[in-house]
């Protein structure tokens, strides 16, 4: 008789009764560990262990060896949705492939990032797509696809989205909260992630580490509200590393670890990232919250069973029906072509007086010129580069190595203090591998090389390339190409291949000490120490150490225990200027490419944002230099954010932008620039001019502060959805109809060029007379079609009417108004070469009924001076003041035939003063038991009619909402 497999493994059994069994034969223990990211194998069940997250945001991260894809940013600069649910493909597969060899990869992917560019200053917009929902969303979900894979039952890897939500900012990251008018949640926040979620390849989500309307992401009540509503499939909420301590540690919204942990899993989390790979303290806090009743096991049994969900569709428990289990496809011929080809979709043409394409011909010299020139610059989420490709290599290759001259563009210098030139020692530099080459379950613990001698002080001095990245933020670089680094025991040494790590090592600050005429000293920006000369080297002193200077015990000059300020005394003697070099190289040369950008490392990552648009100045003199000796000098600019690049698009013939584009960067670039391909990369978000463009970071309101390109009335440098191309299209016979809940729009798009080319056919929306702000035009739709010169094409679009709507704040709905409505197409979002008029027929929305419905207080029309905090910790919104000069205002209040009497629920102490028709009622709020404790407070008013009902605040009130008691119409 044949044995029954248990039903937990019977494949013939769906999913849920399958689960159902699991659960009910595991301990209460066994359970509860399944809720930390690392969960421990049940070897009684033969259950393996599991662990959430494994990043892929543009290729397999931090395990090594991998296909390295461009940066999100460029992957969004493609708007091609095909190409990357491809790529998609090809990284699900690699992880596949890559588990296989090695189990510390996870098929639970932490991708992709879906927050919006809103603000270009944010460290890590690299990582999102686009400032637009829209765009952002069809990105998505043609990536998670690819992650996903198309089997109907089990998933190739299983993709969790970045970061829920309202997340744009680095500074304060895990005690800021951002203030986000009912509007803009549900017309940009949440669409990003709602359109993602609803298309079905999206396993869950990972909270932020940031505060919404004053309540942690972490005990966001909208995870309930509105993310499990948008489906009927099994999601998993992952907490972000920390941030589960971080509710109690830095931002102090409840008291003790085990509240906060029940909170956490109550609202909706399921796995807990925290504490790294032990998950005793978070179990522990689990086990507390149970027995002090906070939690029950059916709210443990919940977040189980989710998981138990996540780890069945990933065929865990079905190794040999999972489709995918035999995955090998890695470093494949195909994944290094499309590597390449997403480079090139990438690639953004700003600006082309006729200077491009550089066609290559006997005899032409191109001088390729740049601080990244010979770069080929990674970030925090890439993977390990197999194969490498600067733009100096992909131009040699393309236009022939005798043909090209090389500038890199550094300042050389020299340091000398009194114990000498600062040098490097000779040394066996070794065949090191890359850091982080063997894979590490946490980079942020990878140490820095010590196996290398210190630098020392000497008669021979050591040539250092200078690089200012903006701000003062410098590195050095020995003539063998190794950075100057600082390794956990406190040495100076040239062992970096590049600067990185979670806490960078390579990046140093000169400070100039006041009566030493050109004497600086240099502080270590990762540690905060000054560097010192010692007996046995040079190190960087940290607080409180006594290093010993050289032939001496005493400690070394200006180190901490002497009795000068930190730090040993640098004189720099500068060799050669950068620029100079690069006028030399540009002036022999028939064509300049000068390549400027970042170090996604440096001035602009997690945890690290941006404080200004400009370019660094030492990038702005080598444009400069390069365009006096010679006018034919393109700007190729590779860089994760946007640059104010105002002087430079007045002055140059051609400019260029691309993200990172990965291993195949610069064979990409060469092939753009010599025509070889016509770009047709857009800009998925706006450049603006310059600094004063911008709203505050902090400022989260897009529709009150006219932020992205939905709302921004100026002049943009460039704006959203900008790229030209070395073809022409015109665009021709535009309708757009109403077919039951879509608007079905075709126009034709022809390529009257003299090139094959692709082109980005775009799609925006306009309310034509809206009763509230809307956005100046609206992305509906967006195409990429290749066209030889000649052809043309029908494209179609579907709309669905929702798409035409906003959220209506006075009835609490979302709502399509009656009316025109334009539709638009062109290039971009500024080039609109066709428009028709469609009119939607219906109702108007009515007045605000607040008889019968009240005034909820954050839903605001307009506002000056407030922000939304919590109400309660659970749910619900509030509003206070942020500045003395205050105002609510709520347009079409219907106070009927006549309201008497106001009821008014606060906390806090001070006044509410609320105004109708010119009359001011002030309502007074005595201190209450505290934030949370809201108590009515009743005063007499009169008002009838339709009017503008306005509010300030004085004091420390929190308003929560406002009730009218009268006789209505």
């Amino acid at each position: 008789m044949t044995e029954q497999p248990q039903p937990f493994r019977d494949p013939r059994l769906p999913f849920a009764k399958r689960i159902d069994d699991l659960l009910q034969r595991l301990t209460p223990d066994e359970r509860i560990a399944m809720l930390h990211q690392f969960a421990p194998a049940v070897d009684r069940l033969g259950l393996g262990a599991f662990r959430t997250g494994q990043e892929a945001l543009h290729g397999v991260a931090w395990m090594g060896p991998a296909t390295v894809f461009p940066q999100a940013v460029g992957l969004g600069a493609t708007w091609n949705d095909a190409l990357v649910r491809r790529v998609g493909e090809a990284v699900g597969n690699e992880v596949r492939a890559k588990r296989a060899q090695d189990d510390r990869v996870g098929l639970n992917v932490w991708a992709p990032t879906v927050n919006l560019l809103r603000n270009p200053l944010w460290g890590r917009g690299e990582e999102g797509y686009s400032e637009d929902a829209c765009l952002t969303s069809a990105i998505a979900v043609a990536y998670t696809r690819g992650l996903r894979g198309d089997h109907p039952i089990y998933w190739r890897t299983a993709p969790v989205l970045k970061h829920w939500l309202a997340h744009n900012n680095e500074t304060d990251r895990d005690t800021a909260s951002s203030s986000v008018r009912p509007r803009v949640l549900h017309e940009y926040d949440l669409k990003a992630f709602r359109d993602a979620v609803r298309a079905g390849a999206v396993a869950g989500v990972m909270p932020a580490y940031n505060l919404v309307n004053g309540r942690p992401n972490h005990v966001s009540p909208f995870l309930a509200q509105q993310l499990r509503g948008w489906t009927d499939q099994s999601l998993v909420v992952c907490s972000d590393a920390g941030a589960p301590s971080n509710l109690v540690d830095s931002e102090h919204y409840f008291d003790t670890h085990e509240e906060a942990t029940a909170a956490a899993l109550r609202a909706g989390v399921d796995s807990f990232t925290d504490h790294g790979q032990d998950p005793t303290v978070m179990t522990g806090r689990i086990r507390g919250a149970l027995e002090r009743g906070l939690l029950d096991e059916r709210d443990i049994d919940i977040a189980v069973r989710r998981l138990l969900q996540l780890r069945f569709s990933l065929g865990e428990f079905d190794p040999g029906l999972d489709p995918f289990a035999g995955a090998a496809d890695f470093d494949t011929a195909e994944h290094r072509a499309l590597a390449q080809e997403a480079a090139e979709q990438a690639v953004v043409l700003l600006k082309n007086d006729g200077l491009l394409p550089l066609e290559p011909v006997a005899g032409r010299t191109v001088a390729v010129v740049g601080l990244l020139a010979d770069a080929c610059k990674l970030d925090w989420y890439s993977g390990t580069l197999i194969h490498r490709s600067t733009p100096l290599d992909g131009i040699r290759e393309r236009f022939g190595a005798e043909h090209v001259v090389f500038a890199e563009g550094v300042d050389l210098v020299r340091l000398k203090c009194a114990d000498g030139w600062l040098q490097v020692p000779a040394a066996d530099t070794g065949q090191a591998s890359a850091r982080g080459a063997q894979g590490a379950l946490d980079p942020a613990l990878l140490a820095g090389r010590t196996d290398l001698p210190p630098l020392t002080c000497g008669d021979t001095p050591t040539d250092l390339a200078l690089v200012d990245w903006g701000n003062g933020v410098i590195t050095l670089r020995e003539p063998a190409g190794r950075y100057l680094s600082v390794a956990e025991d406190g040495c100076l040494r040239a062992s970096a291949d590049e600067p990185g790590g979670w806490i960078v090592r390579e990046t140093f600050r000169l400070e100039a000490v006041e009566g030493h005429a050109g004497g600086h000293r240099i502080l270590h920006i990762g540690t905060g120490g000054y560097v010192s000369v010692a007996a046995d080297g040079v190190k960087v002193a940290v607080p409180g150490e006594e290093i010993p200077a050289p032939g001496t015990g005493a400690p070394a000059t200006g180190a901490p225990g002497a009795d000068d300020a930190p730090g040993t005394v640098f004189e720099m003697e500068v060799t050669e200027r950068g620029e100079d070099a690069v006028a030399r190289a540009a002036a022999s040369a028939d064509t300049v490419i000068v390549v400027a950008g970042n170090d996604a490392h440096i001035n602009g990552r997690e945890t690290e944002d941006r404080t200004t648009l400009d370019l660094p100045a030492q990038q702005e003199r080598l444009w400069r230099a390069a365009h006096a000796a010679n006018p034919r000098t393109v700007l190729a600019v590779t860089s994760a954010y946007p640059y104010a690049l105002t002087d430079a698009a007045a002055t140059l013939p051609a400019l260029l932008w691309t993200a990172h584009g990965g291993q195949a960067a610069g064979t990409a670039l060469a092939r753009v620039l010599a025509g070889d391909v016509s770009p047709a990369g857009r800009l998925p978000q706006t450049w603006y001019a310059s600094d004063a463009e911008l709203p505050g970071l902090l400022d989260y309101d897009i529709i009150g502060s006219r932020q992205t390109y939905l709302y921004y009335r100026g002049t943009p440098l460039y704006p959203f959805g900008h790229g030209l191309s070395y073809s022409e299209f015109t665009y021709s016979g535009l309708t757009a109809e109403r077919s039951g809940d879509l608007v079905r729009v075709s126009l034709t798009v022809t390529n009257t060029g003299a090139v094959a080319a692709d082109e980005v056919a775009q799609l925006y929306v306009r309310a034509v007379a809206p009763s509230v702000p809307r956005p100046l035009r609206q992305l509906a739709g967006h195409r990429r079609l290749h066209l030889a010169p000649g052809a043309a094409e029908r494209v179609e679009f579907g709309v669905p009417v929702t798409e035409l709507g906003h959220w209506d704040v006075a009835h609490g709905r979302w709502t399509v108004e009656p009316g025109a409505y334009e539709v638009q197409a062109g290039a971009s979002s500024a080039d609109i070469r066709t428009v028709t008029v469609l009119t939607v027929e219906g109702e108007p929305p009515g007045p605000r009924q607040v008889l019968t419905r009240g005034l909820e207080a954050a839903d605001y029309d307009e506002q000056l001076g407030t922000v939304i905090v919590d109400r309660t910790k659970t749910e619900g919104d509030a509003v206070t003041a942020s500045a003395t000069r205050n105002e609510l205002l709520y347009r079409r209040c219907d106070f009927g035939a006549g309201a008497q009497d106001l009821a008014v629920s606060a906390s806090g102490e001070g006044a509410v003063h609320i105004t109708v028709d010119g009359a001011t009622v002030t309502v007074p709020v005595s201190a209450t038991g505290g934030p949370y404790d809201y108590r009515t407070h009743r005063a007499a008013i009169s008002a009838s009619g339709v009017r503008d009902l306005r509010v300030t605040l004085d004091g420390a009130v929190r308003l929560a909402r406002m009730s009218f008691t009268g006789e209505a119409q």
